[in-house]
């Protein structure tokens, strides 16, 4: 990367890729309780086959245990977590004083995210608080970390260690926004950037051609987003309800074509044939591995897409 600074996060993440190894991370659910063991067994599945695990907040806008606390439970079961937090549902007091906690506790590793509004979920009419945006939050934490001030411009005593993390979607519209739009999150101070599920590949060789010309590409980690499909009816959801979700009518198509049985192992087919142009893809420098609710299959997904073993942490 041509833009490096000396700042070491201690991130397990940030070593491998500063490195230019290929970096693949995992992502895990909080559970909607406080049952730790929920979390300790999802967590079995991830230790050893992905570099960072993210940890989810309020995902799809539904109460769960909080992700700073779920990340210290994935610290104890040998993961590292990426600790993500949206502005859904705090103001910057309460931002600053959670990014603080974070970093004390140990989590080297945040994804800065809007958040999905409330409205999706469990709680519809809960007041959005959204007091700043997650390009204003990647800002703010740069600048407590590199600078060691609040937002407010007060000095801080000890300033949070992070990798900081951003997400992109390259098929939102309008799609000639998109890598606009990244590179504002670059110079907010975003470190790597996690995509949107990824499903269109033609899109996306255009999104990352376009991102690469921009020179985005040497200041910026980009890990693409991959999510596979279990069955025909998630593929139809996928397209059909998720908002900022480009699912082709190919894939249907594809999934449609085996044997009901088969059509999980499909969509690992199709994933595992995603990592492996990804991995020789200009300014791509990871996968982001989102299988939501199958941690179980990690490993097998892994190991099919030729990523194992995973560099061990020093």
């Amino acid at each position: 990367m041509s833009t490096e600074t000396t700042f070491k996060s201690g991130s397990n993440l940030e070593k491998i890729l500063k490195s230019g190894q290929f970096a693949f991370t995992g992502e895990l659910g909080p559970p909607r309780g406080t049952d730790v063991n929920e979390v300790r067994e999802k967590a079995k599945f991830l230790k050893g086959n992905v570099d960072s695990v993210n940890i989810t907040d309020n995902q799809t806008a539904m109460v769960r245990m909080a992700s700073w606390a779920a990340s210290l439970i994935a610290i104890q079961e040998g993961l590292e977590p990426n600790y993500q937090m949206v502005c859904r549902d705090r103001n910057r007091l309460a931002m600053q004083a959670d990014i603080l906690g974070g970093s004390a506790l140990g989590i080297r590793n945040m994804l800065c995210l809007s958040g999905d509004h409330q409205k999706f979920g469990d709680h519809p009419d809960a007041k959005g608080v959204f007091d700043i945006d997650s390009i204003q939050l990647i800002s703010m934490v740069k600048q407590m970390r590199d600078e060691g001030k609040f937002l407010s411009g007060e000095a801080l005593h000890g300033p949070p260690q992070f990798f900081i993390g951003a997400a992109a979607n390259p098929f939102a519209d309008p799609f000639e926004w998109r890598v606009h739009r990244l590179a504002k999150k670059i110079a907010a101070g975003a470190d790597f950037i996690q995509t949107q599920c990824i499903y269109n590949m033609e899109k996306f060789r255009e999104f990352i051609r376009l991102a690469n010309e921009e020179g985005l590409t040497d200041k910026v980690y980009i890990l693409a987003g991959v999510t596979p499909m279990k069955s025909v009816g998630m593929a139809k959801y996928m397209k059909n309800k998720v908002p900022g979700m480009d699912v082709p009518d190919d894939i249907i198509k594809r999934l449609q074509g085996v044997e009901k049985s088969q059509v999980s192992q499909e969509g690992i087919n199709i994933a595992c044939e995603q990592i492996e142009e990804f991995k020789g893809m200009k300014g791509v420098h990871g996968v982001h591995l989102m299988a939501i609710e199958w941690e179980h299959k990690v490993p097998e997904i892994a190991a099919q897409a030729k990523v194992l073993p995973r560099p061990t942490p020093e």
